[in-house]
């Protein structure tokens, strides 16, 4: 079965990305070619429990496991050896990508406290977005009993589009919640 966000991309999200842009060739139209979630863990040099519970929690959330990243350079201010795991990250594709993206949108940002939409101003120049959650709670596979310490992560989309308004419209056809 494919994920439900895929099937709207193709039945509706498609046509009126190519109505509204009014692209001449199919391969023209933009599309998710996937999600990068980032969590970075500093407390984690002292605490190695942390780093357990983090990948679990990022394995829960996306259904795939996530890598763990590591220090590339020693640094003495953060008491940070080169070599050290400082994070973990997962890339979604293909259905997980979809799954992702409908429950983010429609069931974890809404249960952010005071959510009035997804800021704007996130776009990079080239087509993706990128935004920041405070904490991991949102999303319902995080049973709040057994978490220890309330972690925020970076959340990627990477698009196919060409311009900041191409990716707009495509992520708000797909159920992005912009502020008005």
């Amino acid at each position: 079965m494919s994920a439900r966000l895929k099937e709207i991309y193709k039945k509706d999200v498609f046509p009126a990305m190519m109505d509204k842009f009014k692209y001449k060739n199919v391969m023209e139209v933009p599309k998710l070619s996937k999600i990068t979630l980032n969590m970075g863990l500093g407390e984690a040099k002292d605490n190695a429990k942390i780093m357990e519970t983090a990948v679990q929690e990022i394995a829960s959330i996306t259904g795939q496991r996530p890598v763990v990243t590591k220090a590339k350079k020693s640094v003495a201010n953060f008491k940070v050896r080169e070599g050290m795991s400082v994070g973990a990250k997962v890339t979604l594709r293909g259905d997980n990508m979809y799954e992702f993206a409908d429950k983010l949108f429609n069931i974890a940002l809404p249960r952010v406290r005071d959510f009035r939409g997804v800021s704007r101003n996130s776009f990079d120049g080239r087509g993706n977005f990128s935004m920041g959650i405070k904490e991991q709670l949102i999303f319902p596979e995080i049973v709040y009993d057994q978490v220890d310490m309330i972690k925020g992560m970076n959340i990627v989309f990477t698009t196919t589009a060409k311009t900041d308004e191409e990716a707009q419209a495509l992520l708000e056809f797909l159920g992005m919640p912009f502020t008005k």
